[in-house]
């Protein structure tokens, strides 16, 4: 939870719901269709392809890393909702007040995140 405010759902929920609407715009702007007439294409000198498409498989990480995000504040809201929010989905025991104050969209423990981390991008 929020330090110094423990058991203020309403707070936690502001805040969630905040995070939200910023992850959700800055979403929004990733996936956006480009203007009309604007470049589309790899550039003509050398290493403007190279960098459009750094940027490109960059803004694919962001905003596939942003909707992973999104999926875990709306569990968190979910649970908020069920009266389970604080403790984890996997295992069912209380997460650590300090592990929601740092990161109130946490609904995994400690150690189930552990177990349940996503494995490293293919490189």
């Amino acid at each position: 939870m929020i330090p110094g405010d423990a058991n203020d759902e309403d707070a936690v929920r502001a805040l969630l719901l905040d995070r939200r609407r910023a992850l959700s715009g800055r979403l929004t702007a990733l996936t956006a269709a480009p203007e009309l007439g604007a470049a589309q294409g790899f550039g003509k000198r050398i290493g403007d392809g190279t960098t459009e498409a750094i940027k490109r498989l960059t803004d694919i990480g962001v905003g596939s890393s942003t909707e992973h995000v999104l999926a875990r504040i709306d569990r968190a809201i979910d649970k908020l909702d069920e009266g389970t929010y604080g403790r984890c989905d996997a295992c069912d025991q209380a997460i650590a007040p300090a592990r929601l104050s740092a990161m109130p969209d946490s609904v995994l423990c400690v150690a189930c995140a552990a177990l349940h981390r996503r494995p490293p991008p293919r490189r």
